[in-house]
């Protein structure tokens, strides 16, 4: 990591550190920054954690939503307990994905009118081999330790950036590359294994 880089990112801590105080103090100005801060990150994690159920995926900005609300909430509540406050803002952010999945059934996706033409989505042939194959992957994970399947997580299936990974598993973003290239060679000996077997 490049010494302008590491200033920066401490700068951008310190600052979001500074406007996490303030809004918990109640500082309306800071608090509307905040939410501007956090809520394109929590949008992706969102997005992406409720991509990945069939049928859900329309409902991930209203679940960000919710998360920016229940954030708000609980600012007045905060207490800095030596963590990254970015890794408060993603333990609601699962905590609402979670009751998203909980609380729906699969229900019709309203539409605002009837399609022109076919419907060319995956038929049922396609959804049990995609299905199969989530499985797949889902098995090749288990075998990571803890700290690798959130990295990996984080970086590769909700999209966050080895800065926003850094802030919630407490770790540079240089070393956050690393230990996502460490990861993903792992990943790649399991599967090799596995189809040997």
């Amino acid at each position: 990591m490049s010494r302008g880089h590491a200033t920066r990112s401490r700068a951008d801590d310190a600052e979001l550190n500074h406007l996490t105080s303030l809004a918990a103090q109640g500082d309306d100005g800071a608090v509307d920054s905040l939410i501007r801060e956090v809520h394109p990150m929590v949008v992706r994690y969102c997005r992406a954690r409720l991509s990945r159920v069939s049928g859900y995926a329309h409902d991930s900005d209203d679940v960000a939503q919710e998360v920016c609300i229940a954030l708000l909430s609980a600012l007045p509540r905060y207490r800095d307990m030596g963590r990254p406050f970015a890794s408060f803002v993603f333990g609601i952010a699962a905590h609402k994905v979670a009751d998203a999945l909980r609380g729906c059934t699969r229900a019709d996706v309203p539409t605002d009118s009837v399609p022109d033409r076919p419907d060319d989505s995956p038929g049922p042939e396609e959804s049990a081999v995609r299905t199969a194959e989530v499985e797949q992957a889902r098995e090749l994970l288990s075998e990571l330790p803890e700290q690798q399947r959130r990295l990996l997580s984080m970086r590769v299936i909700a999209g966050l950036s080895a800065d926003e990974t850094g802030h919630v598993l407490g770790m540079s973003p240089g070393a956050v590359r690393v230990a996502q290239h460490r990861a993903l060679a792992r990943l790649r000996r399991a599967a090799t294994a596995n189809r040997l077997l």
